[in-house]
């Protein structure tokens, strides 16, 4: 597949996850408190679907591990909001089992190389290493935010999200210039910004 169409699907993966970055920001600035509109997980959903295939297409590991430990609970948000309920059966059972399709699906036509994603000649095994750590921890926000919310029966973002989102951002930054990749670059850094914003946000919140 050629390079355009791929970074085609990952540029719009990065605009619907900045897009809802904006228009969370925007909501919470005008009310003067962070928001969590519904809005924000459905094009979360949409995004880590694009994204995930992107990470495929690109044999990034990093990429896909991301994806695949959040593109659930952004399922779960959408529950928790009586969102999801609201999707047609057949979409709903699709997206709940795309990942393992799409994994399935590679393997039995000899495309899916379990050895070329561990030891890809493009990614140094360190620079692998700092990427999936710097996922994780861009992940373990959902995991936070996911039980935070479990606690409360109310999907919300509490600021140990947005710590962990700034941090974990500044390391995919990282990640990003060594990898060369325009993808991750330009959308990091735009989080990085609002993710620092709504800390401000909360702490004059409190």
């Amino acid at each position: 597949m050629s390079n355009w169409i791929i970074y085609t699907v990952g540029f719009i993966a990065q605009l619907l996850f900045s897009g809802r970055l904006i228009l969370q920001w925007i909501l919470s600035e005008k009310s003067k408190k962070v928001l969590t509109p519904s809005l924000f997980w459905k094009l979360s959903l949409i995004a880590s679907f694009l994204l995930f295939v992107y990470g495929y297409l690109r044999d990034d590991f990093s990429i896909m591990l991301g994806q695949a430990l959040t593109y659930f609970i952004y399922i779960r948000n959408l529950q928790l909001q009586g969102e999801w309920q609201k999707a047609p059966k057949p979409l709903r059972l699709y997206l709940y089992i795309f990942p393992v399709l799409l994994v399935i699906y590679s393997y039995n036509n000899n495309t899916y190389d379990i050895d070329k994603l561990f030891r890809n000649d493009a990614i140094p095994v360190w620079l692998l290493v700092w990427g999936s750590i710097a996922q994780i921890i861009f992940t373990l926000r959902f995991v936070y935010q996911w039980l935070y919310s479990e606690k409360n029966k109310e999907s919300s973002l509490p600021f140990g999200f947005w710590l962990l989102s700034l941090i974990g951002s500044i390391m995919i930054l990282f990640y990003a210039i060594l990898r060369k990749d325009p993808v991750l670059l330009i959308g990091h850094l735009m989080g990085s910004v609002i993710y620092f914003r709504n800390i401000l946000i909360l702490k004059k919140q409190v």
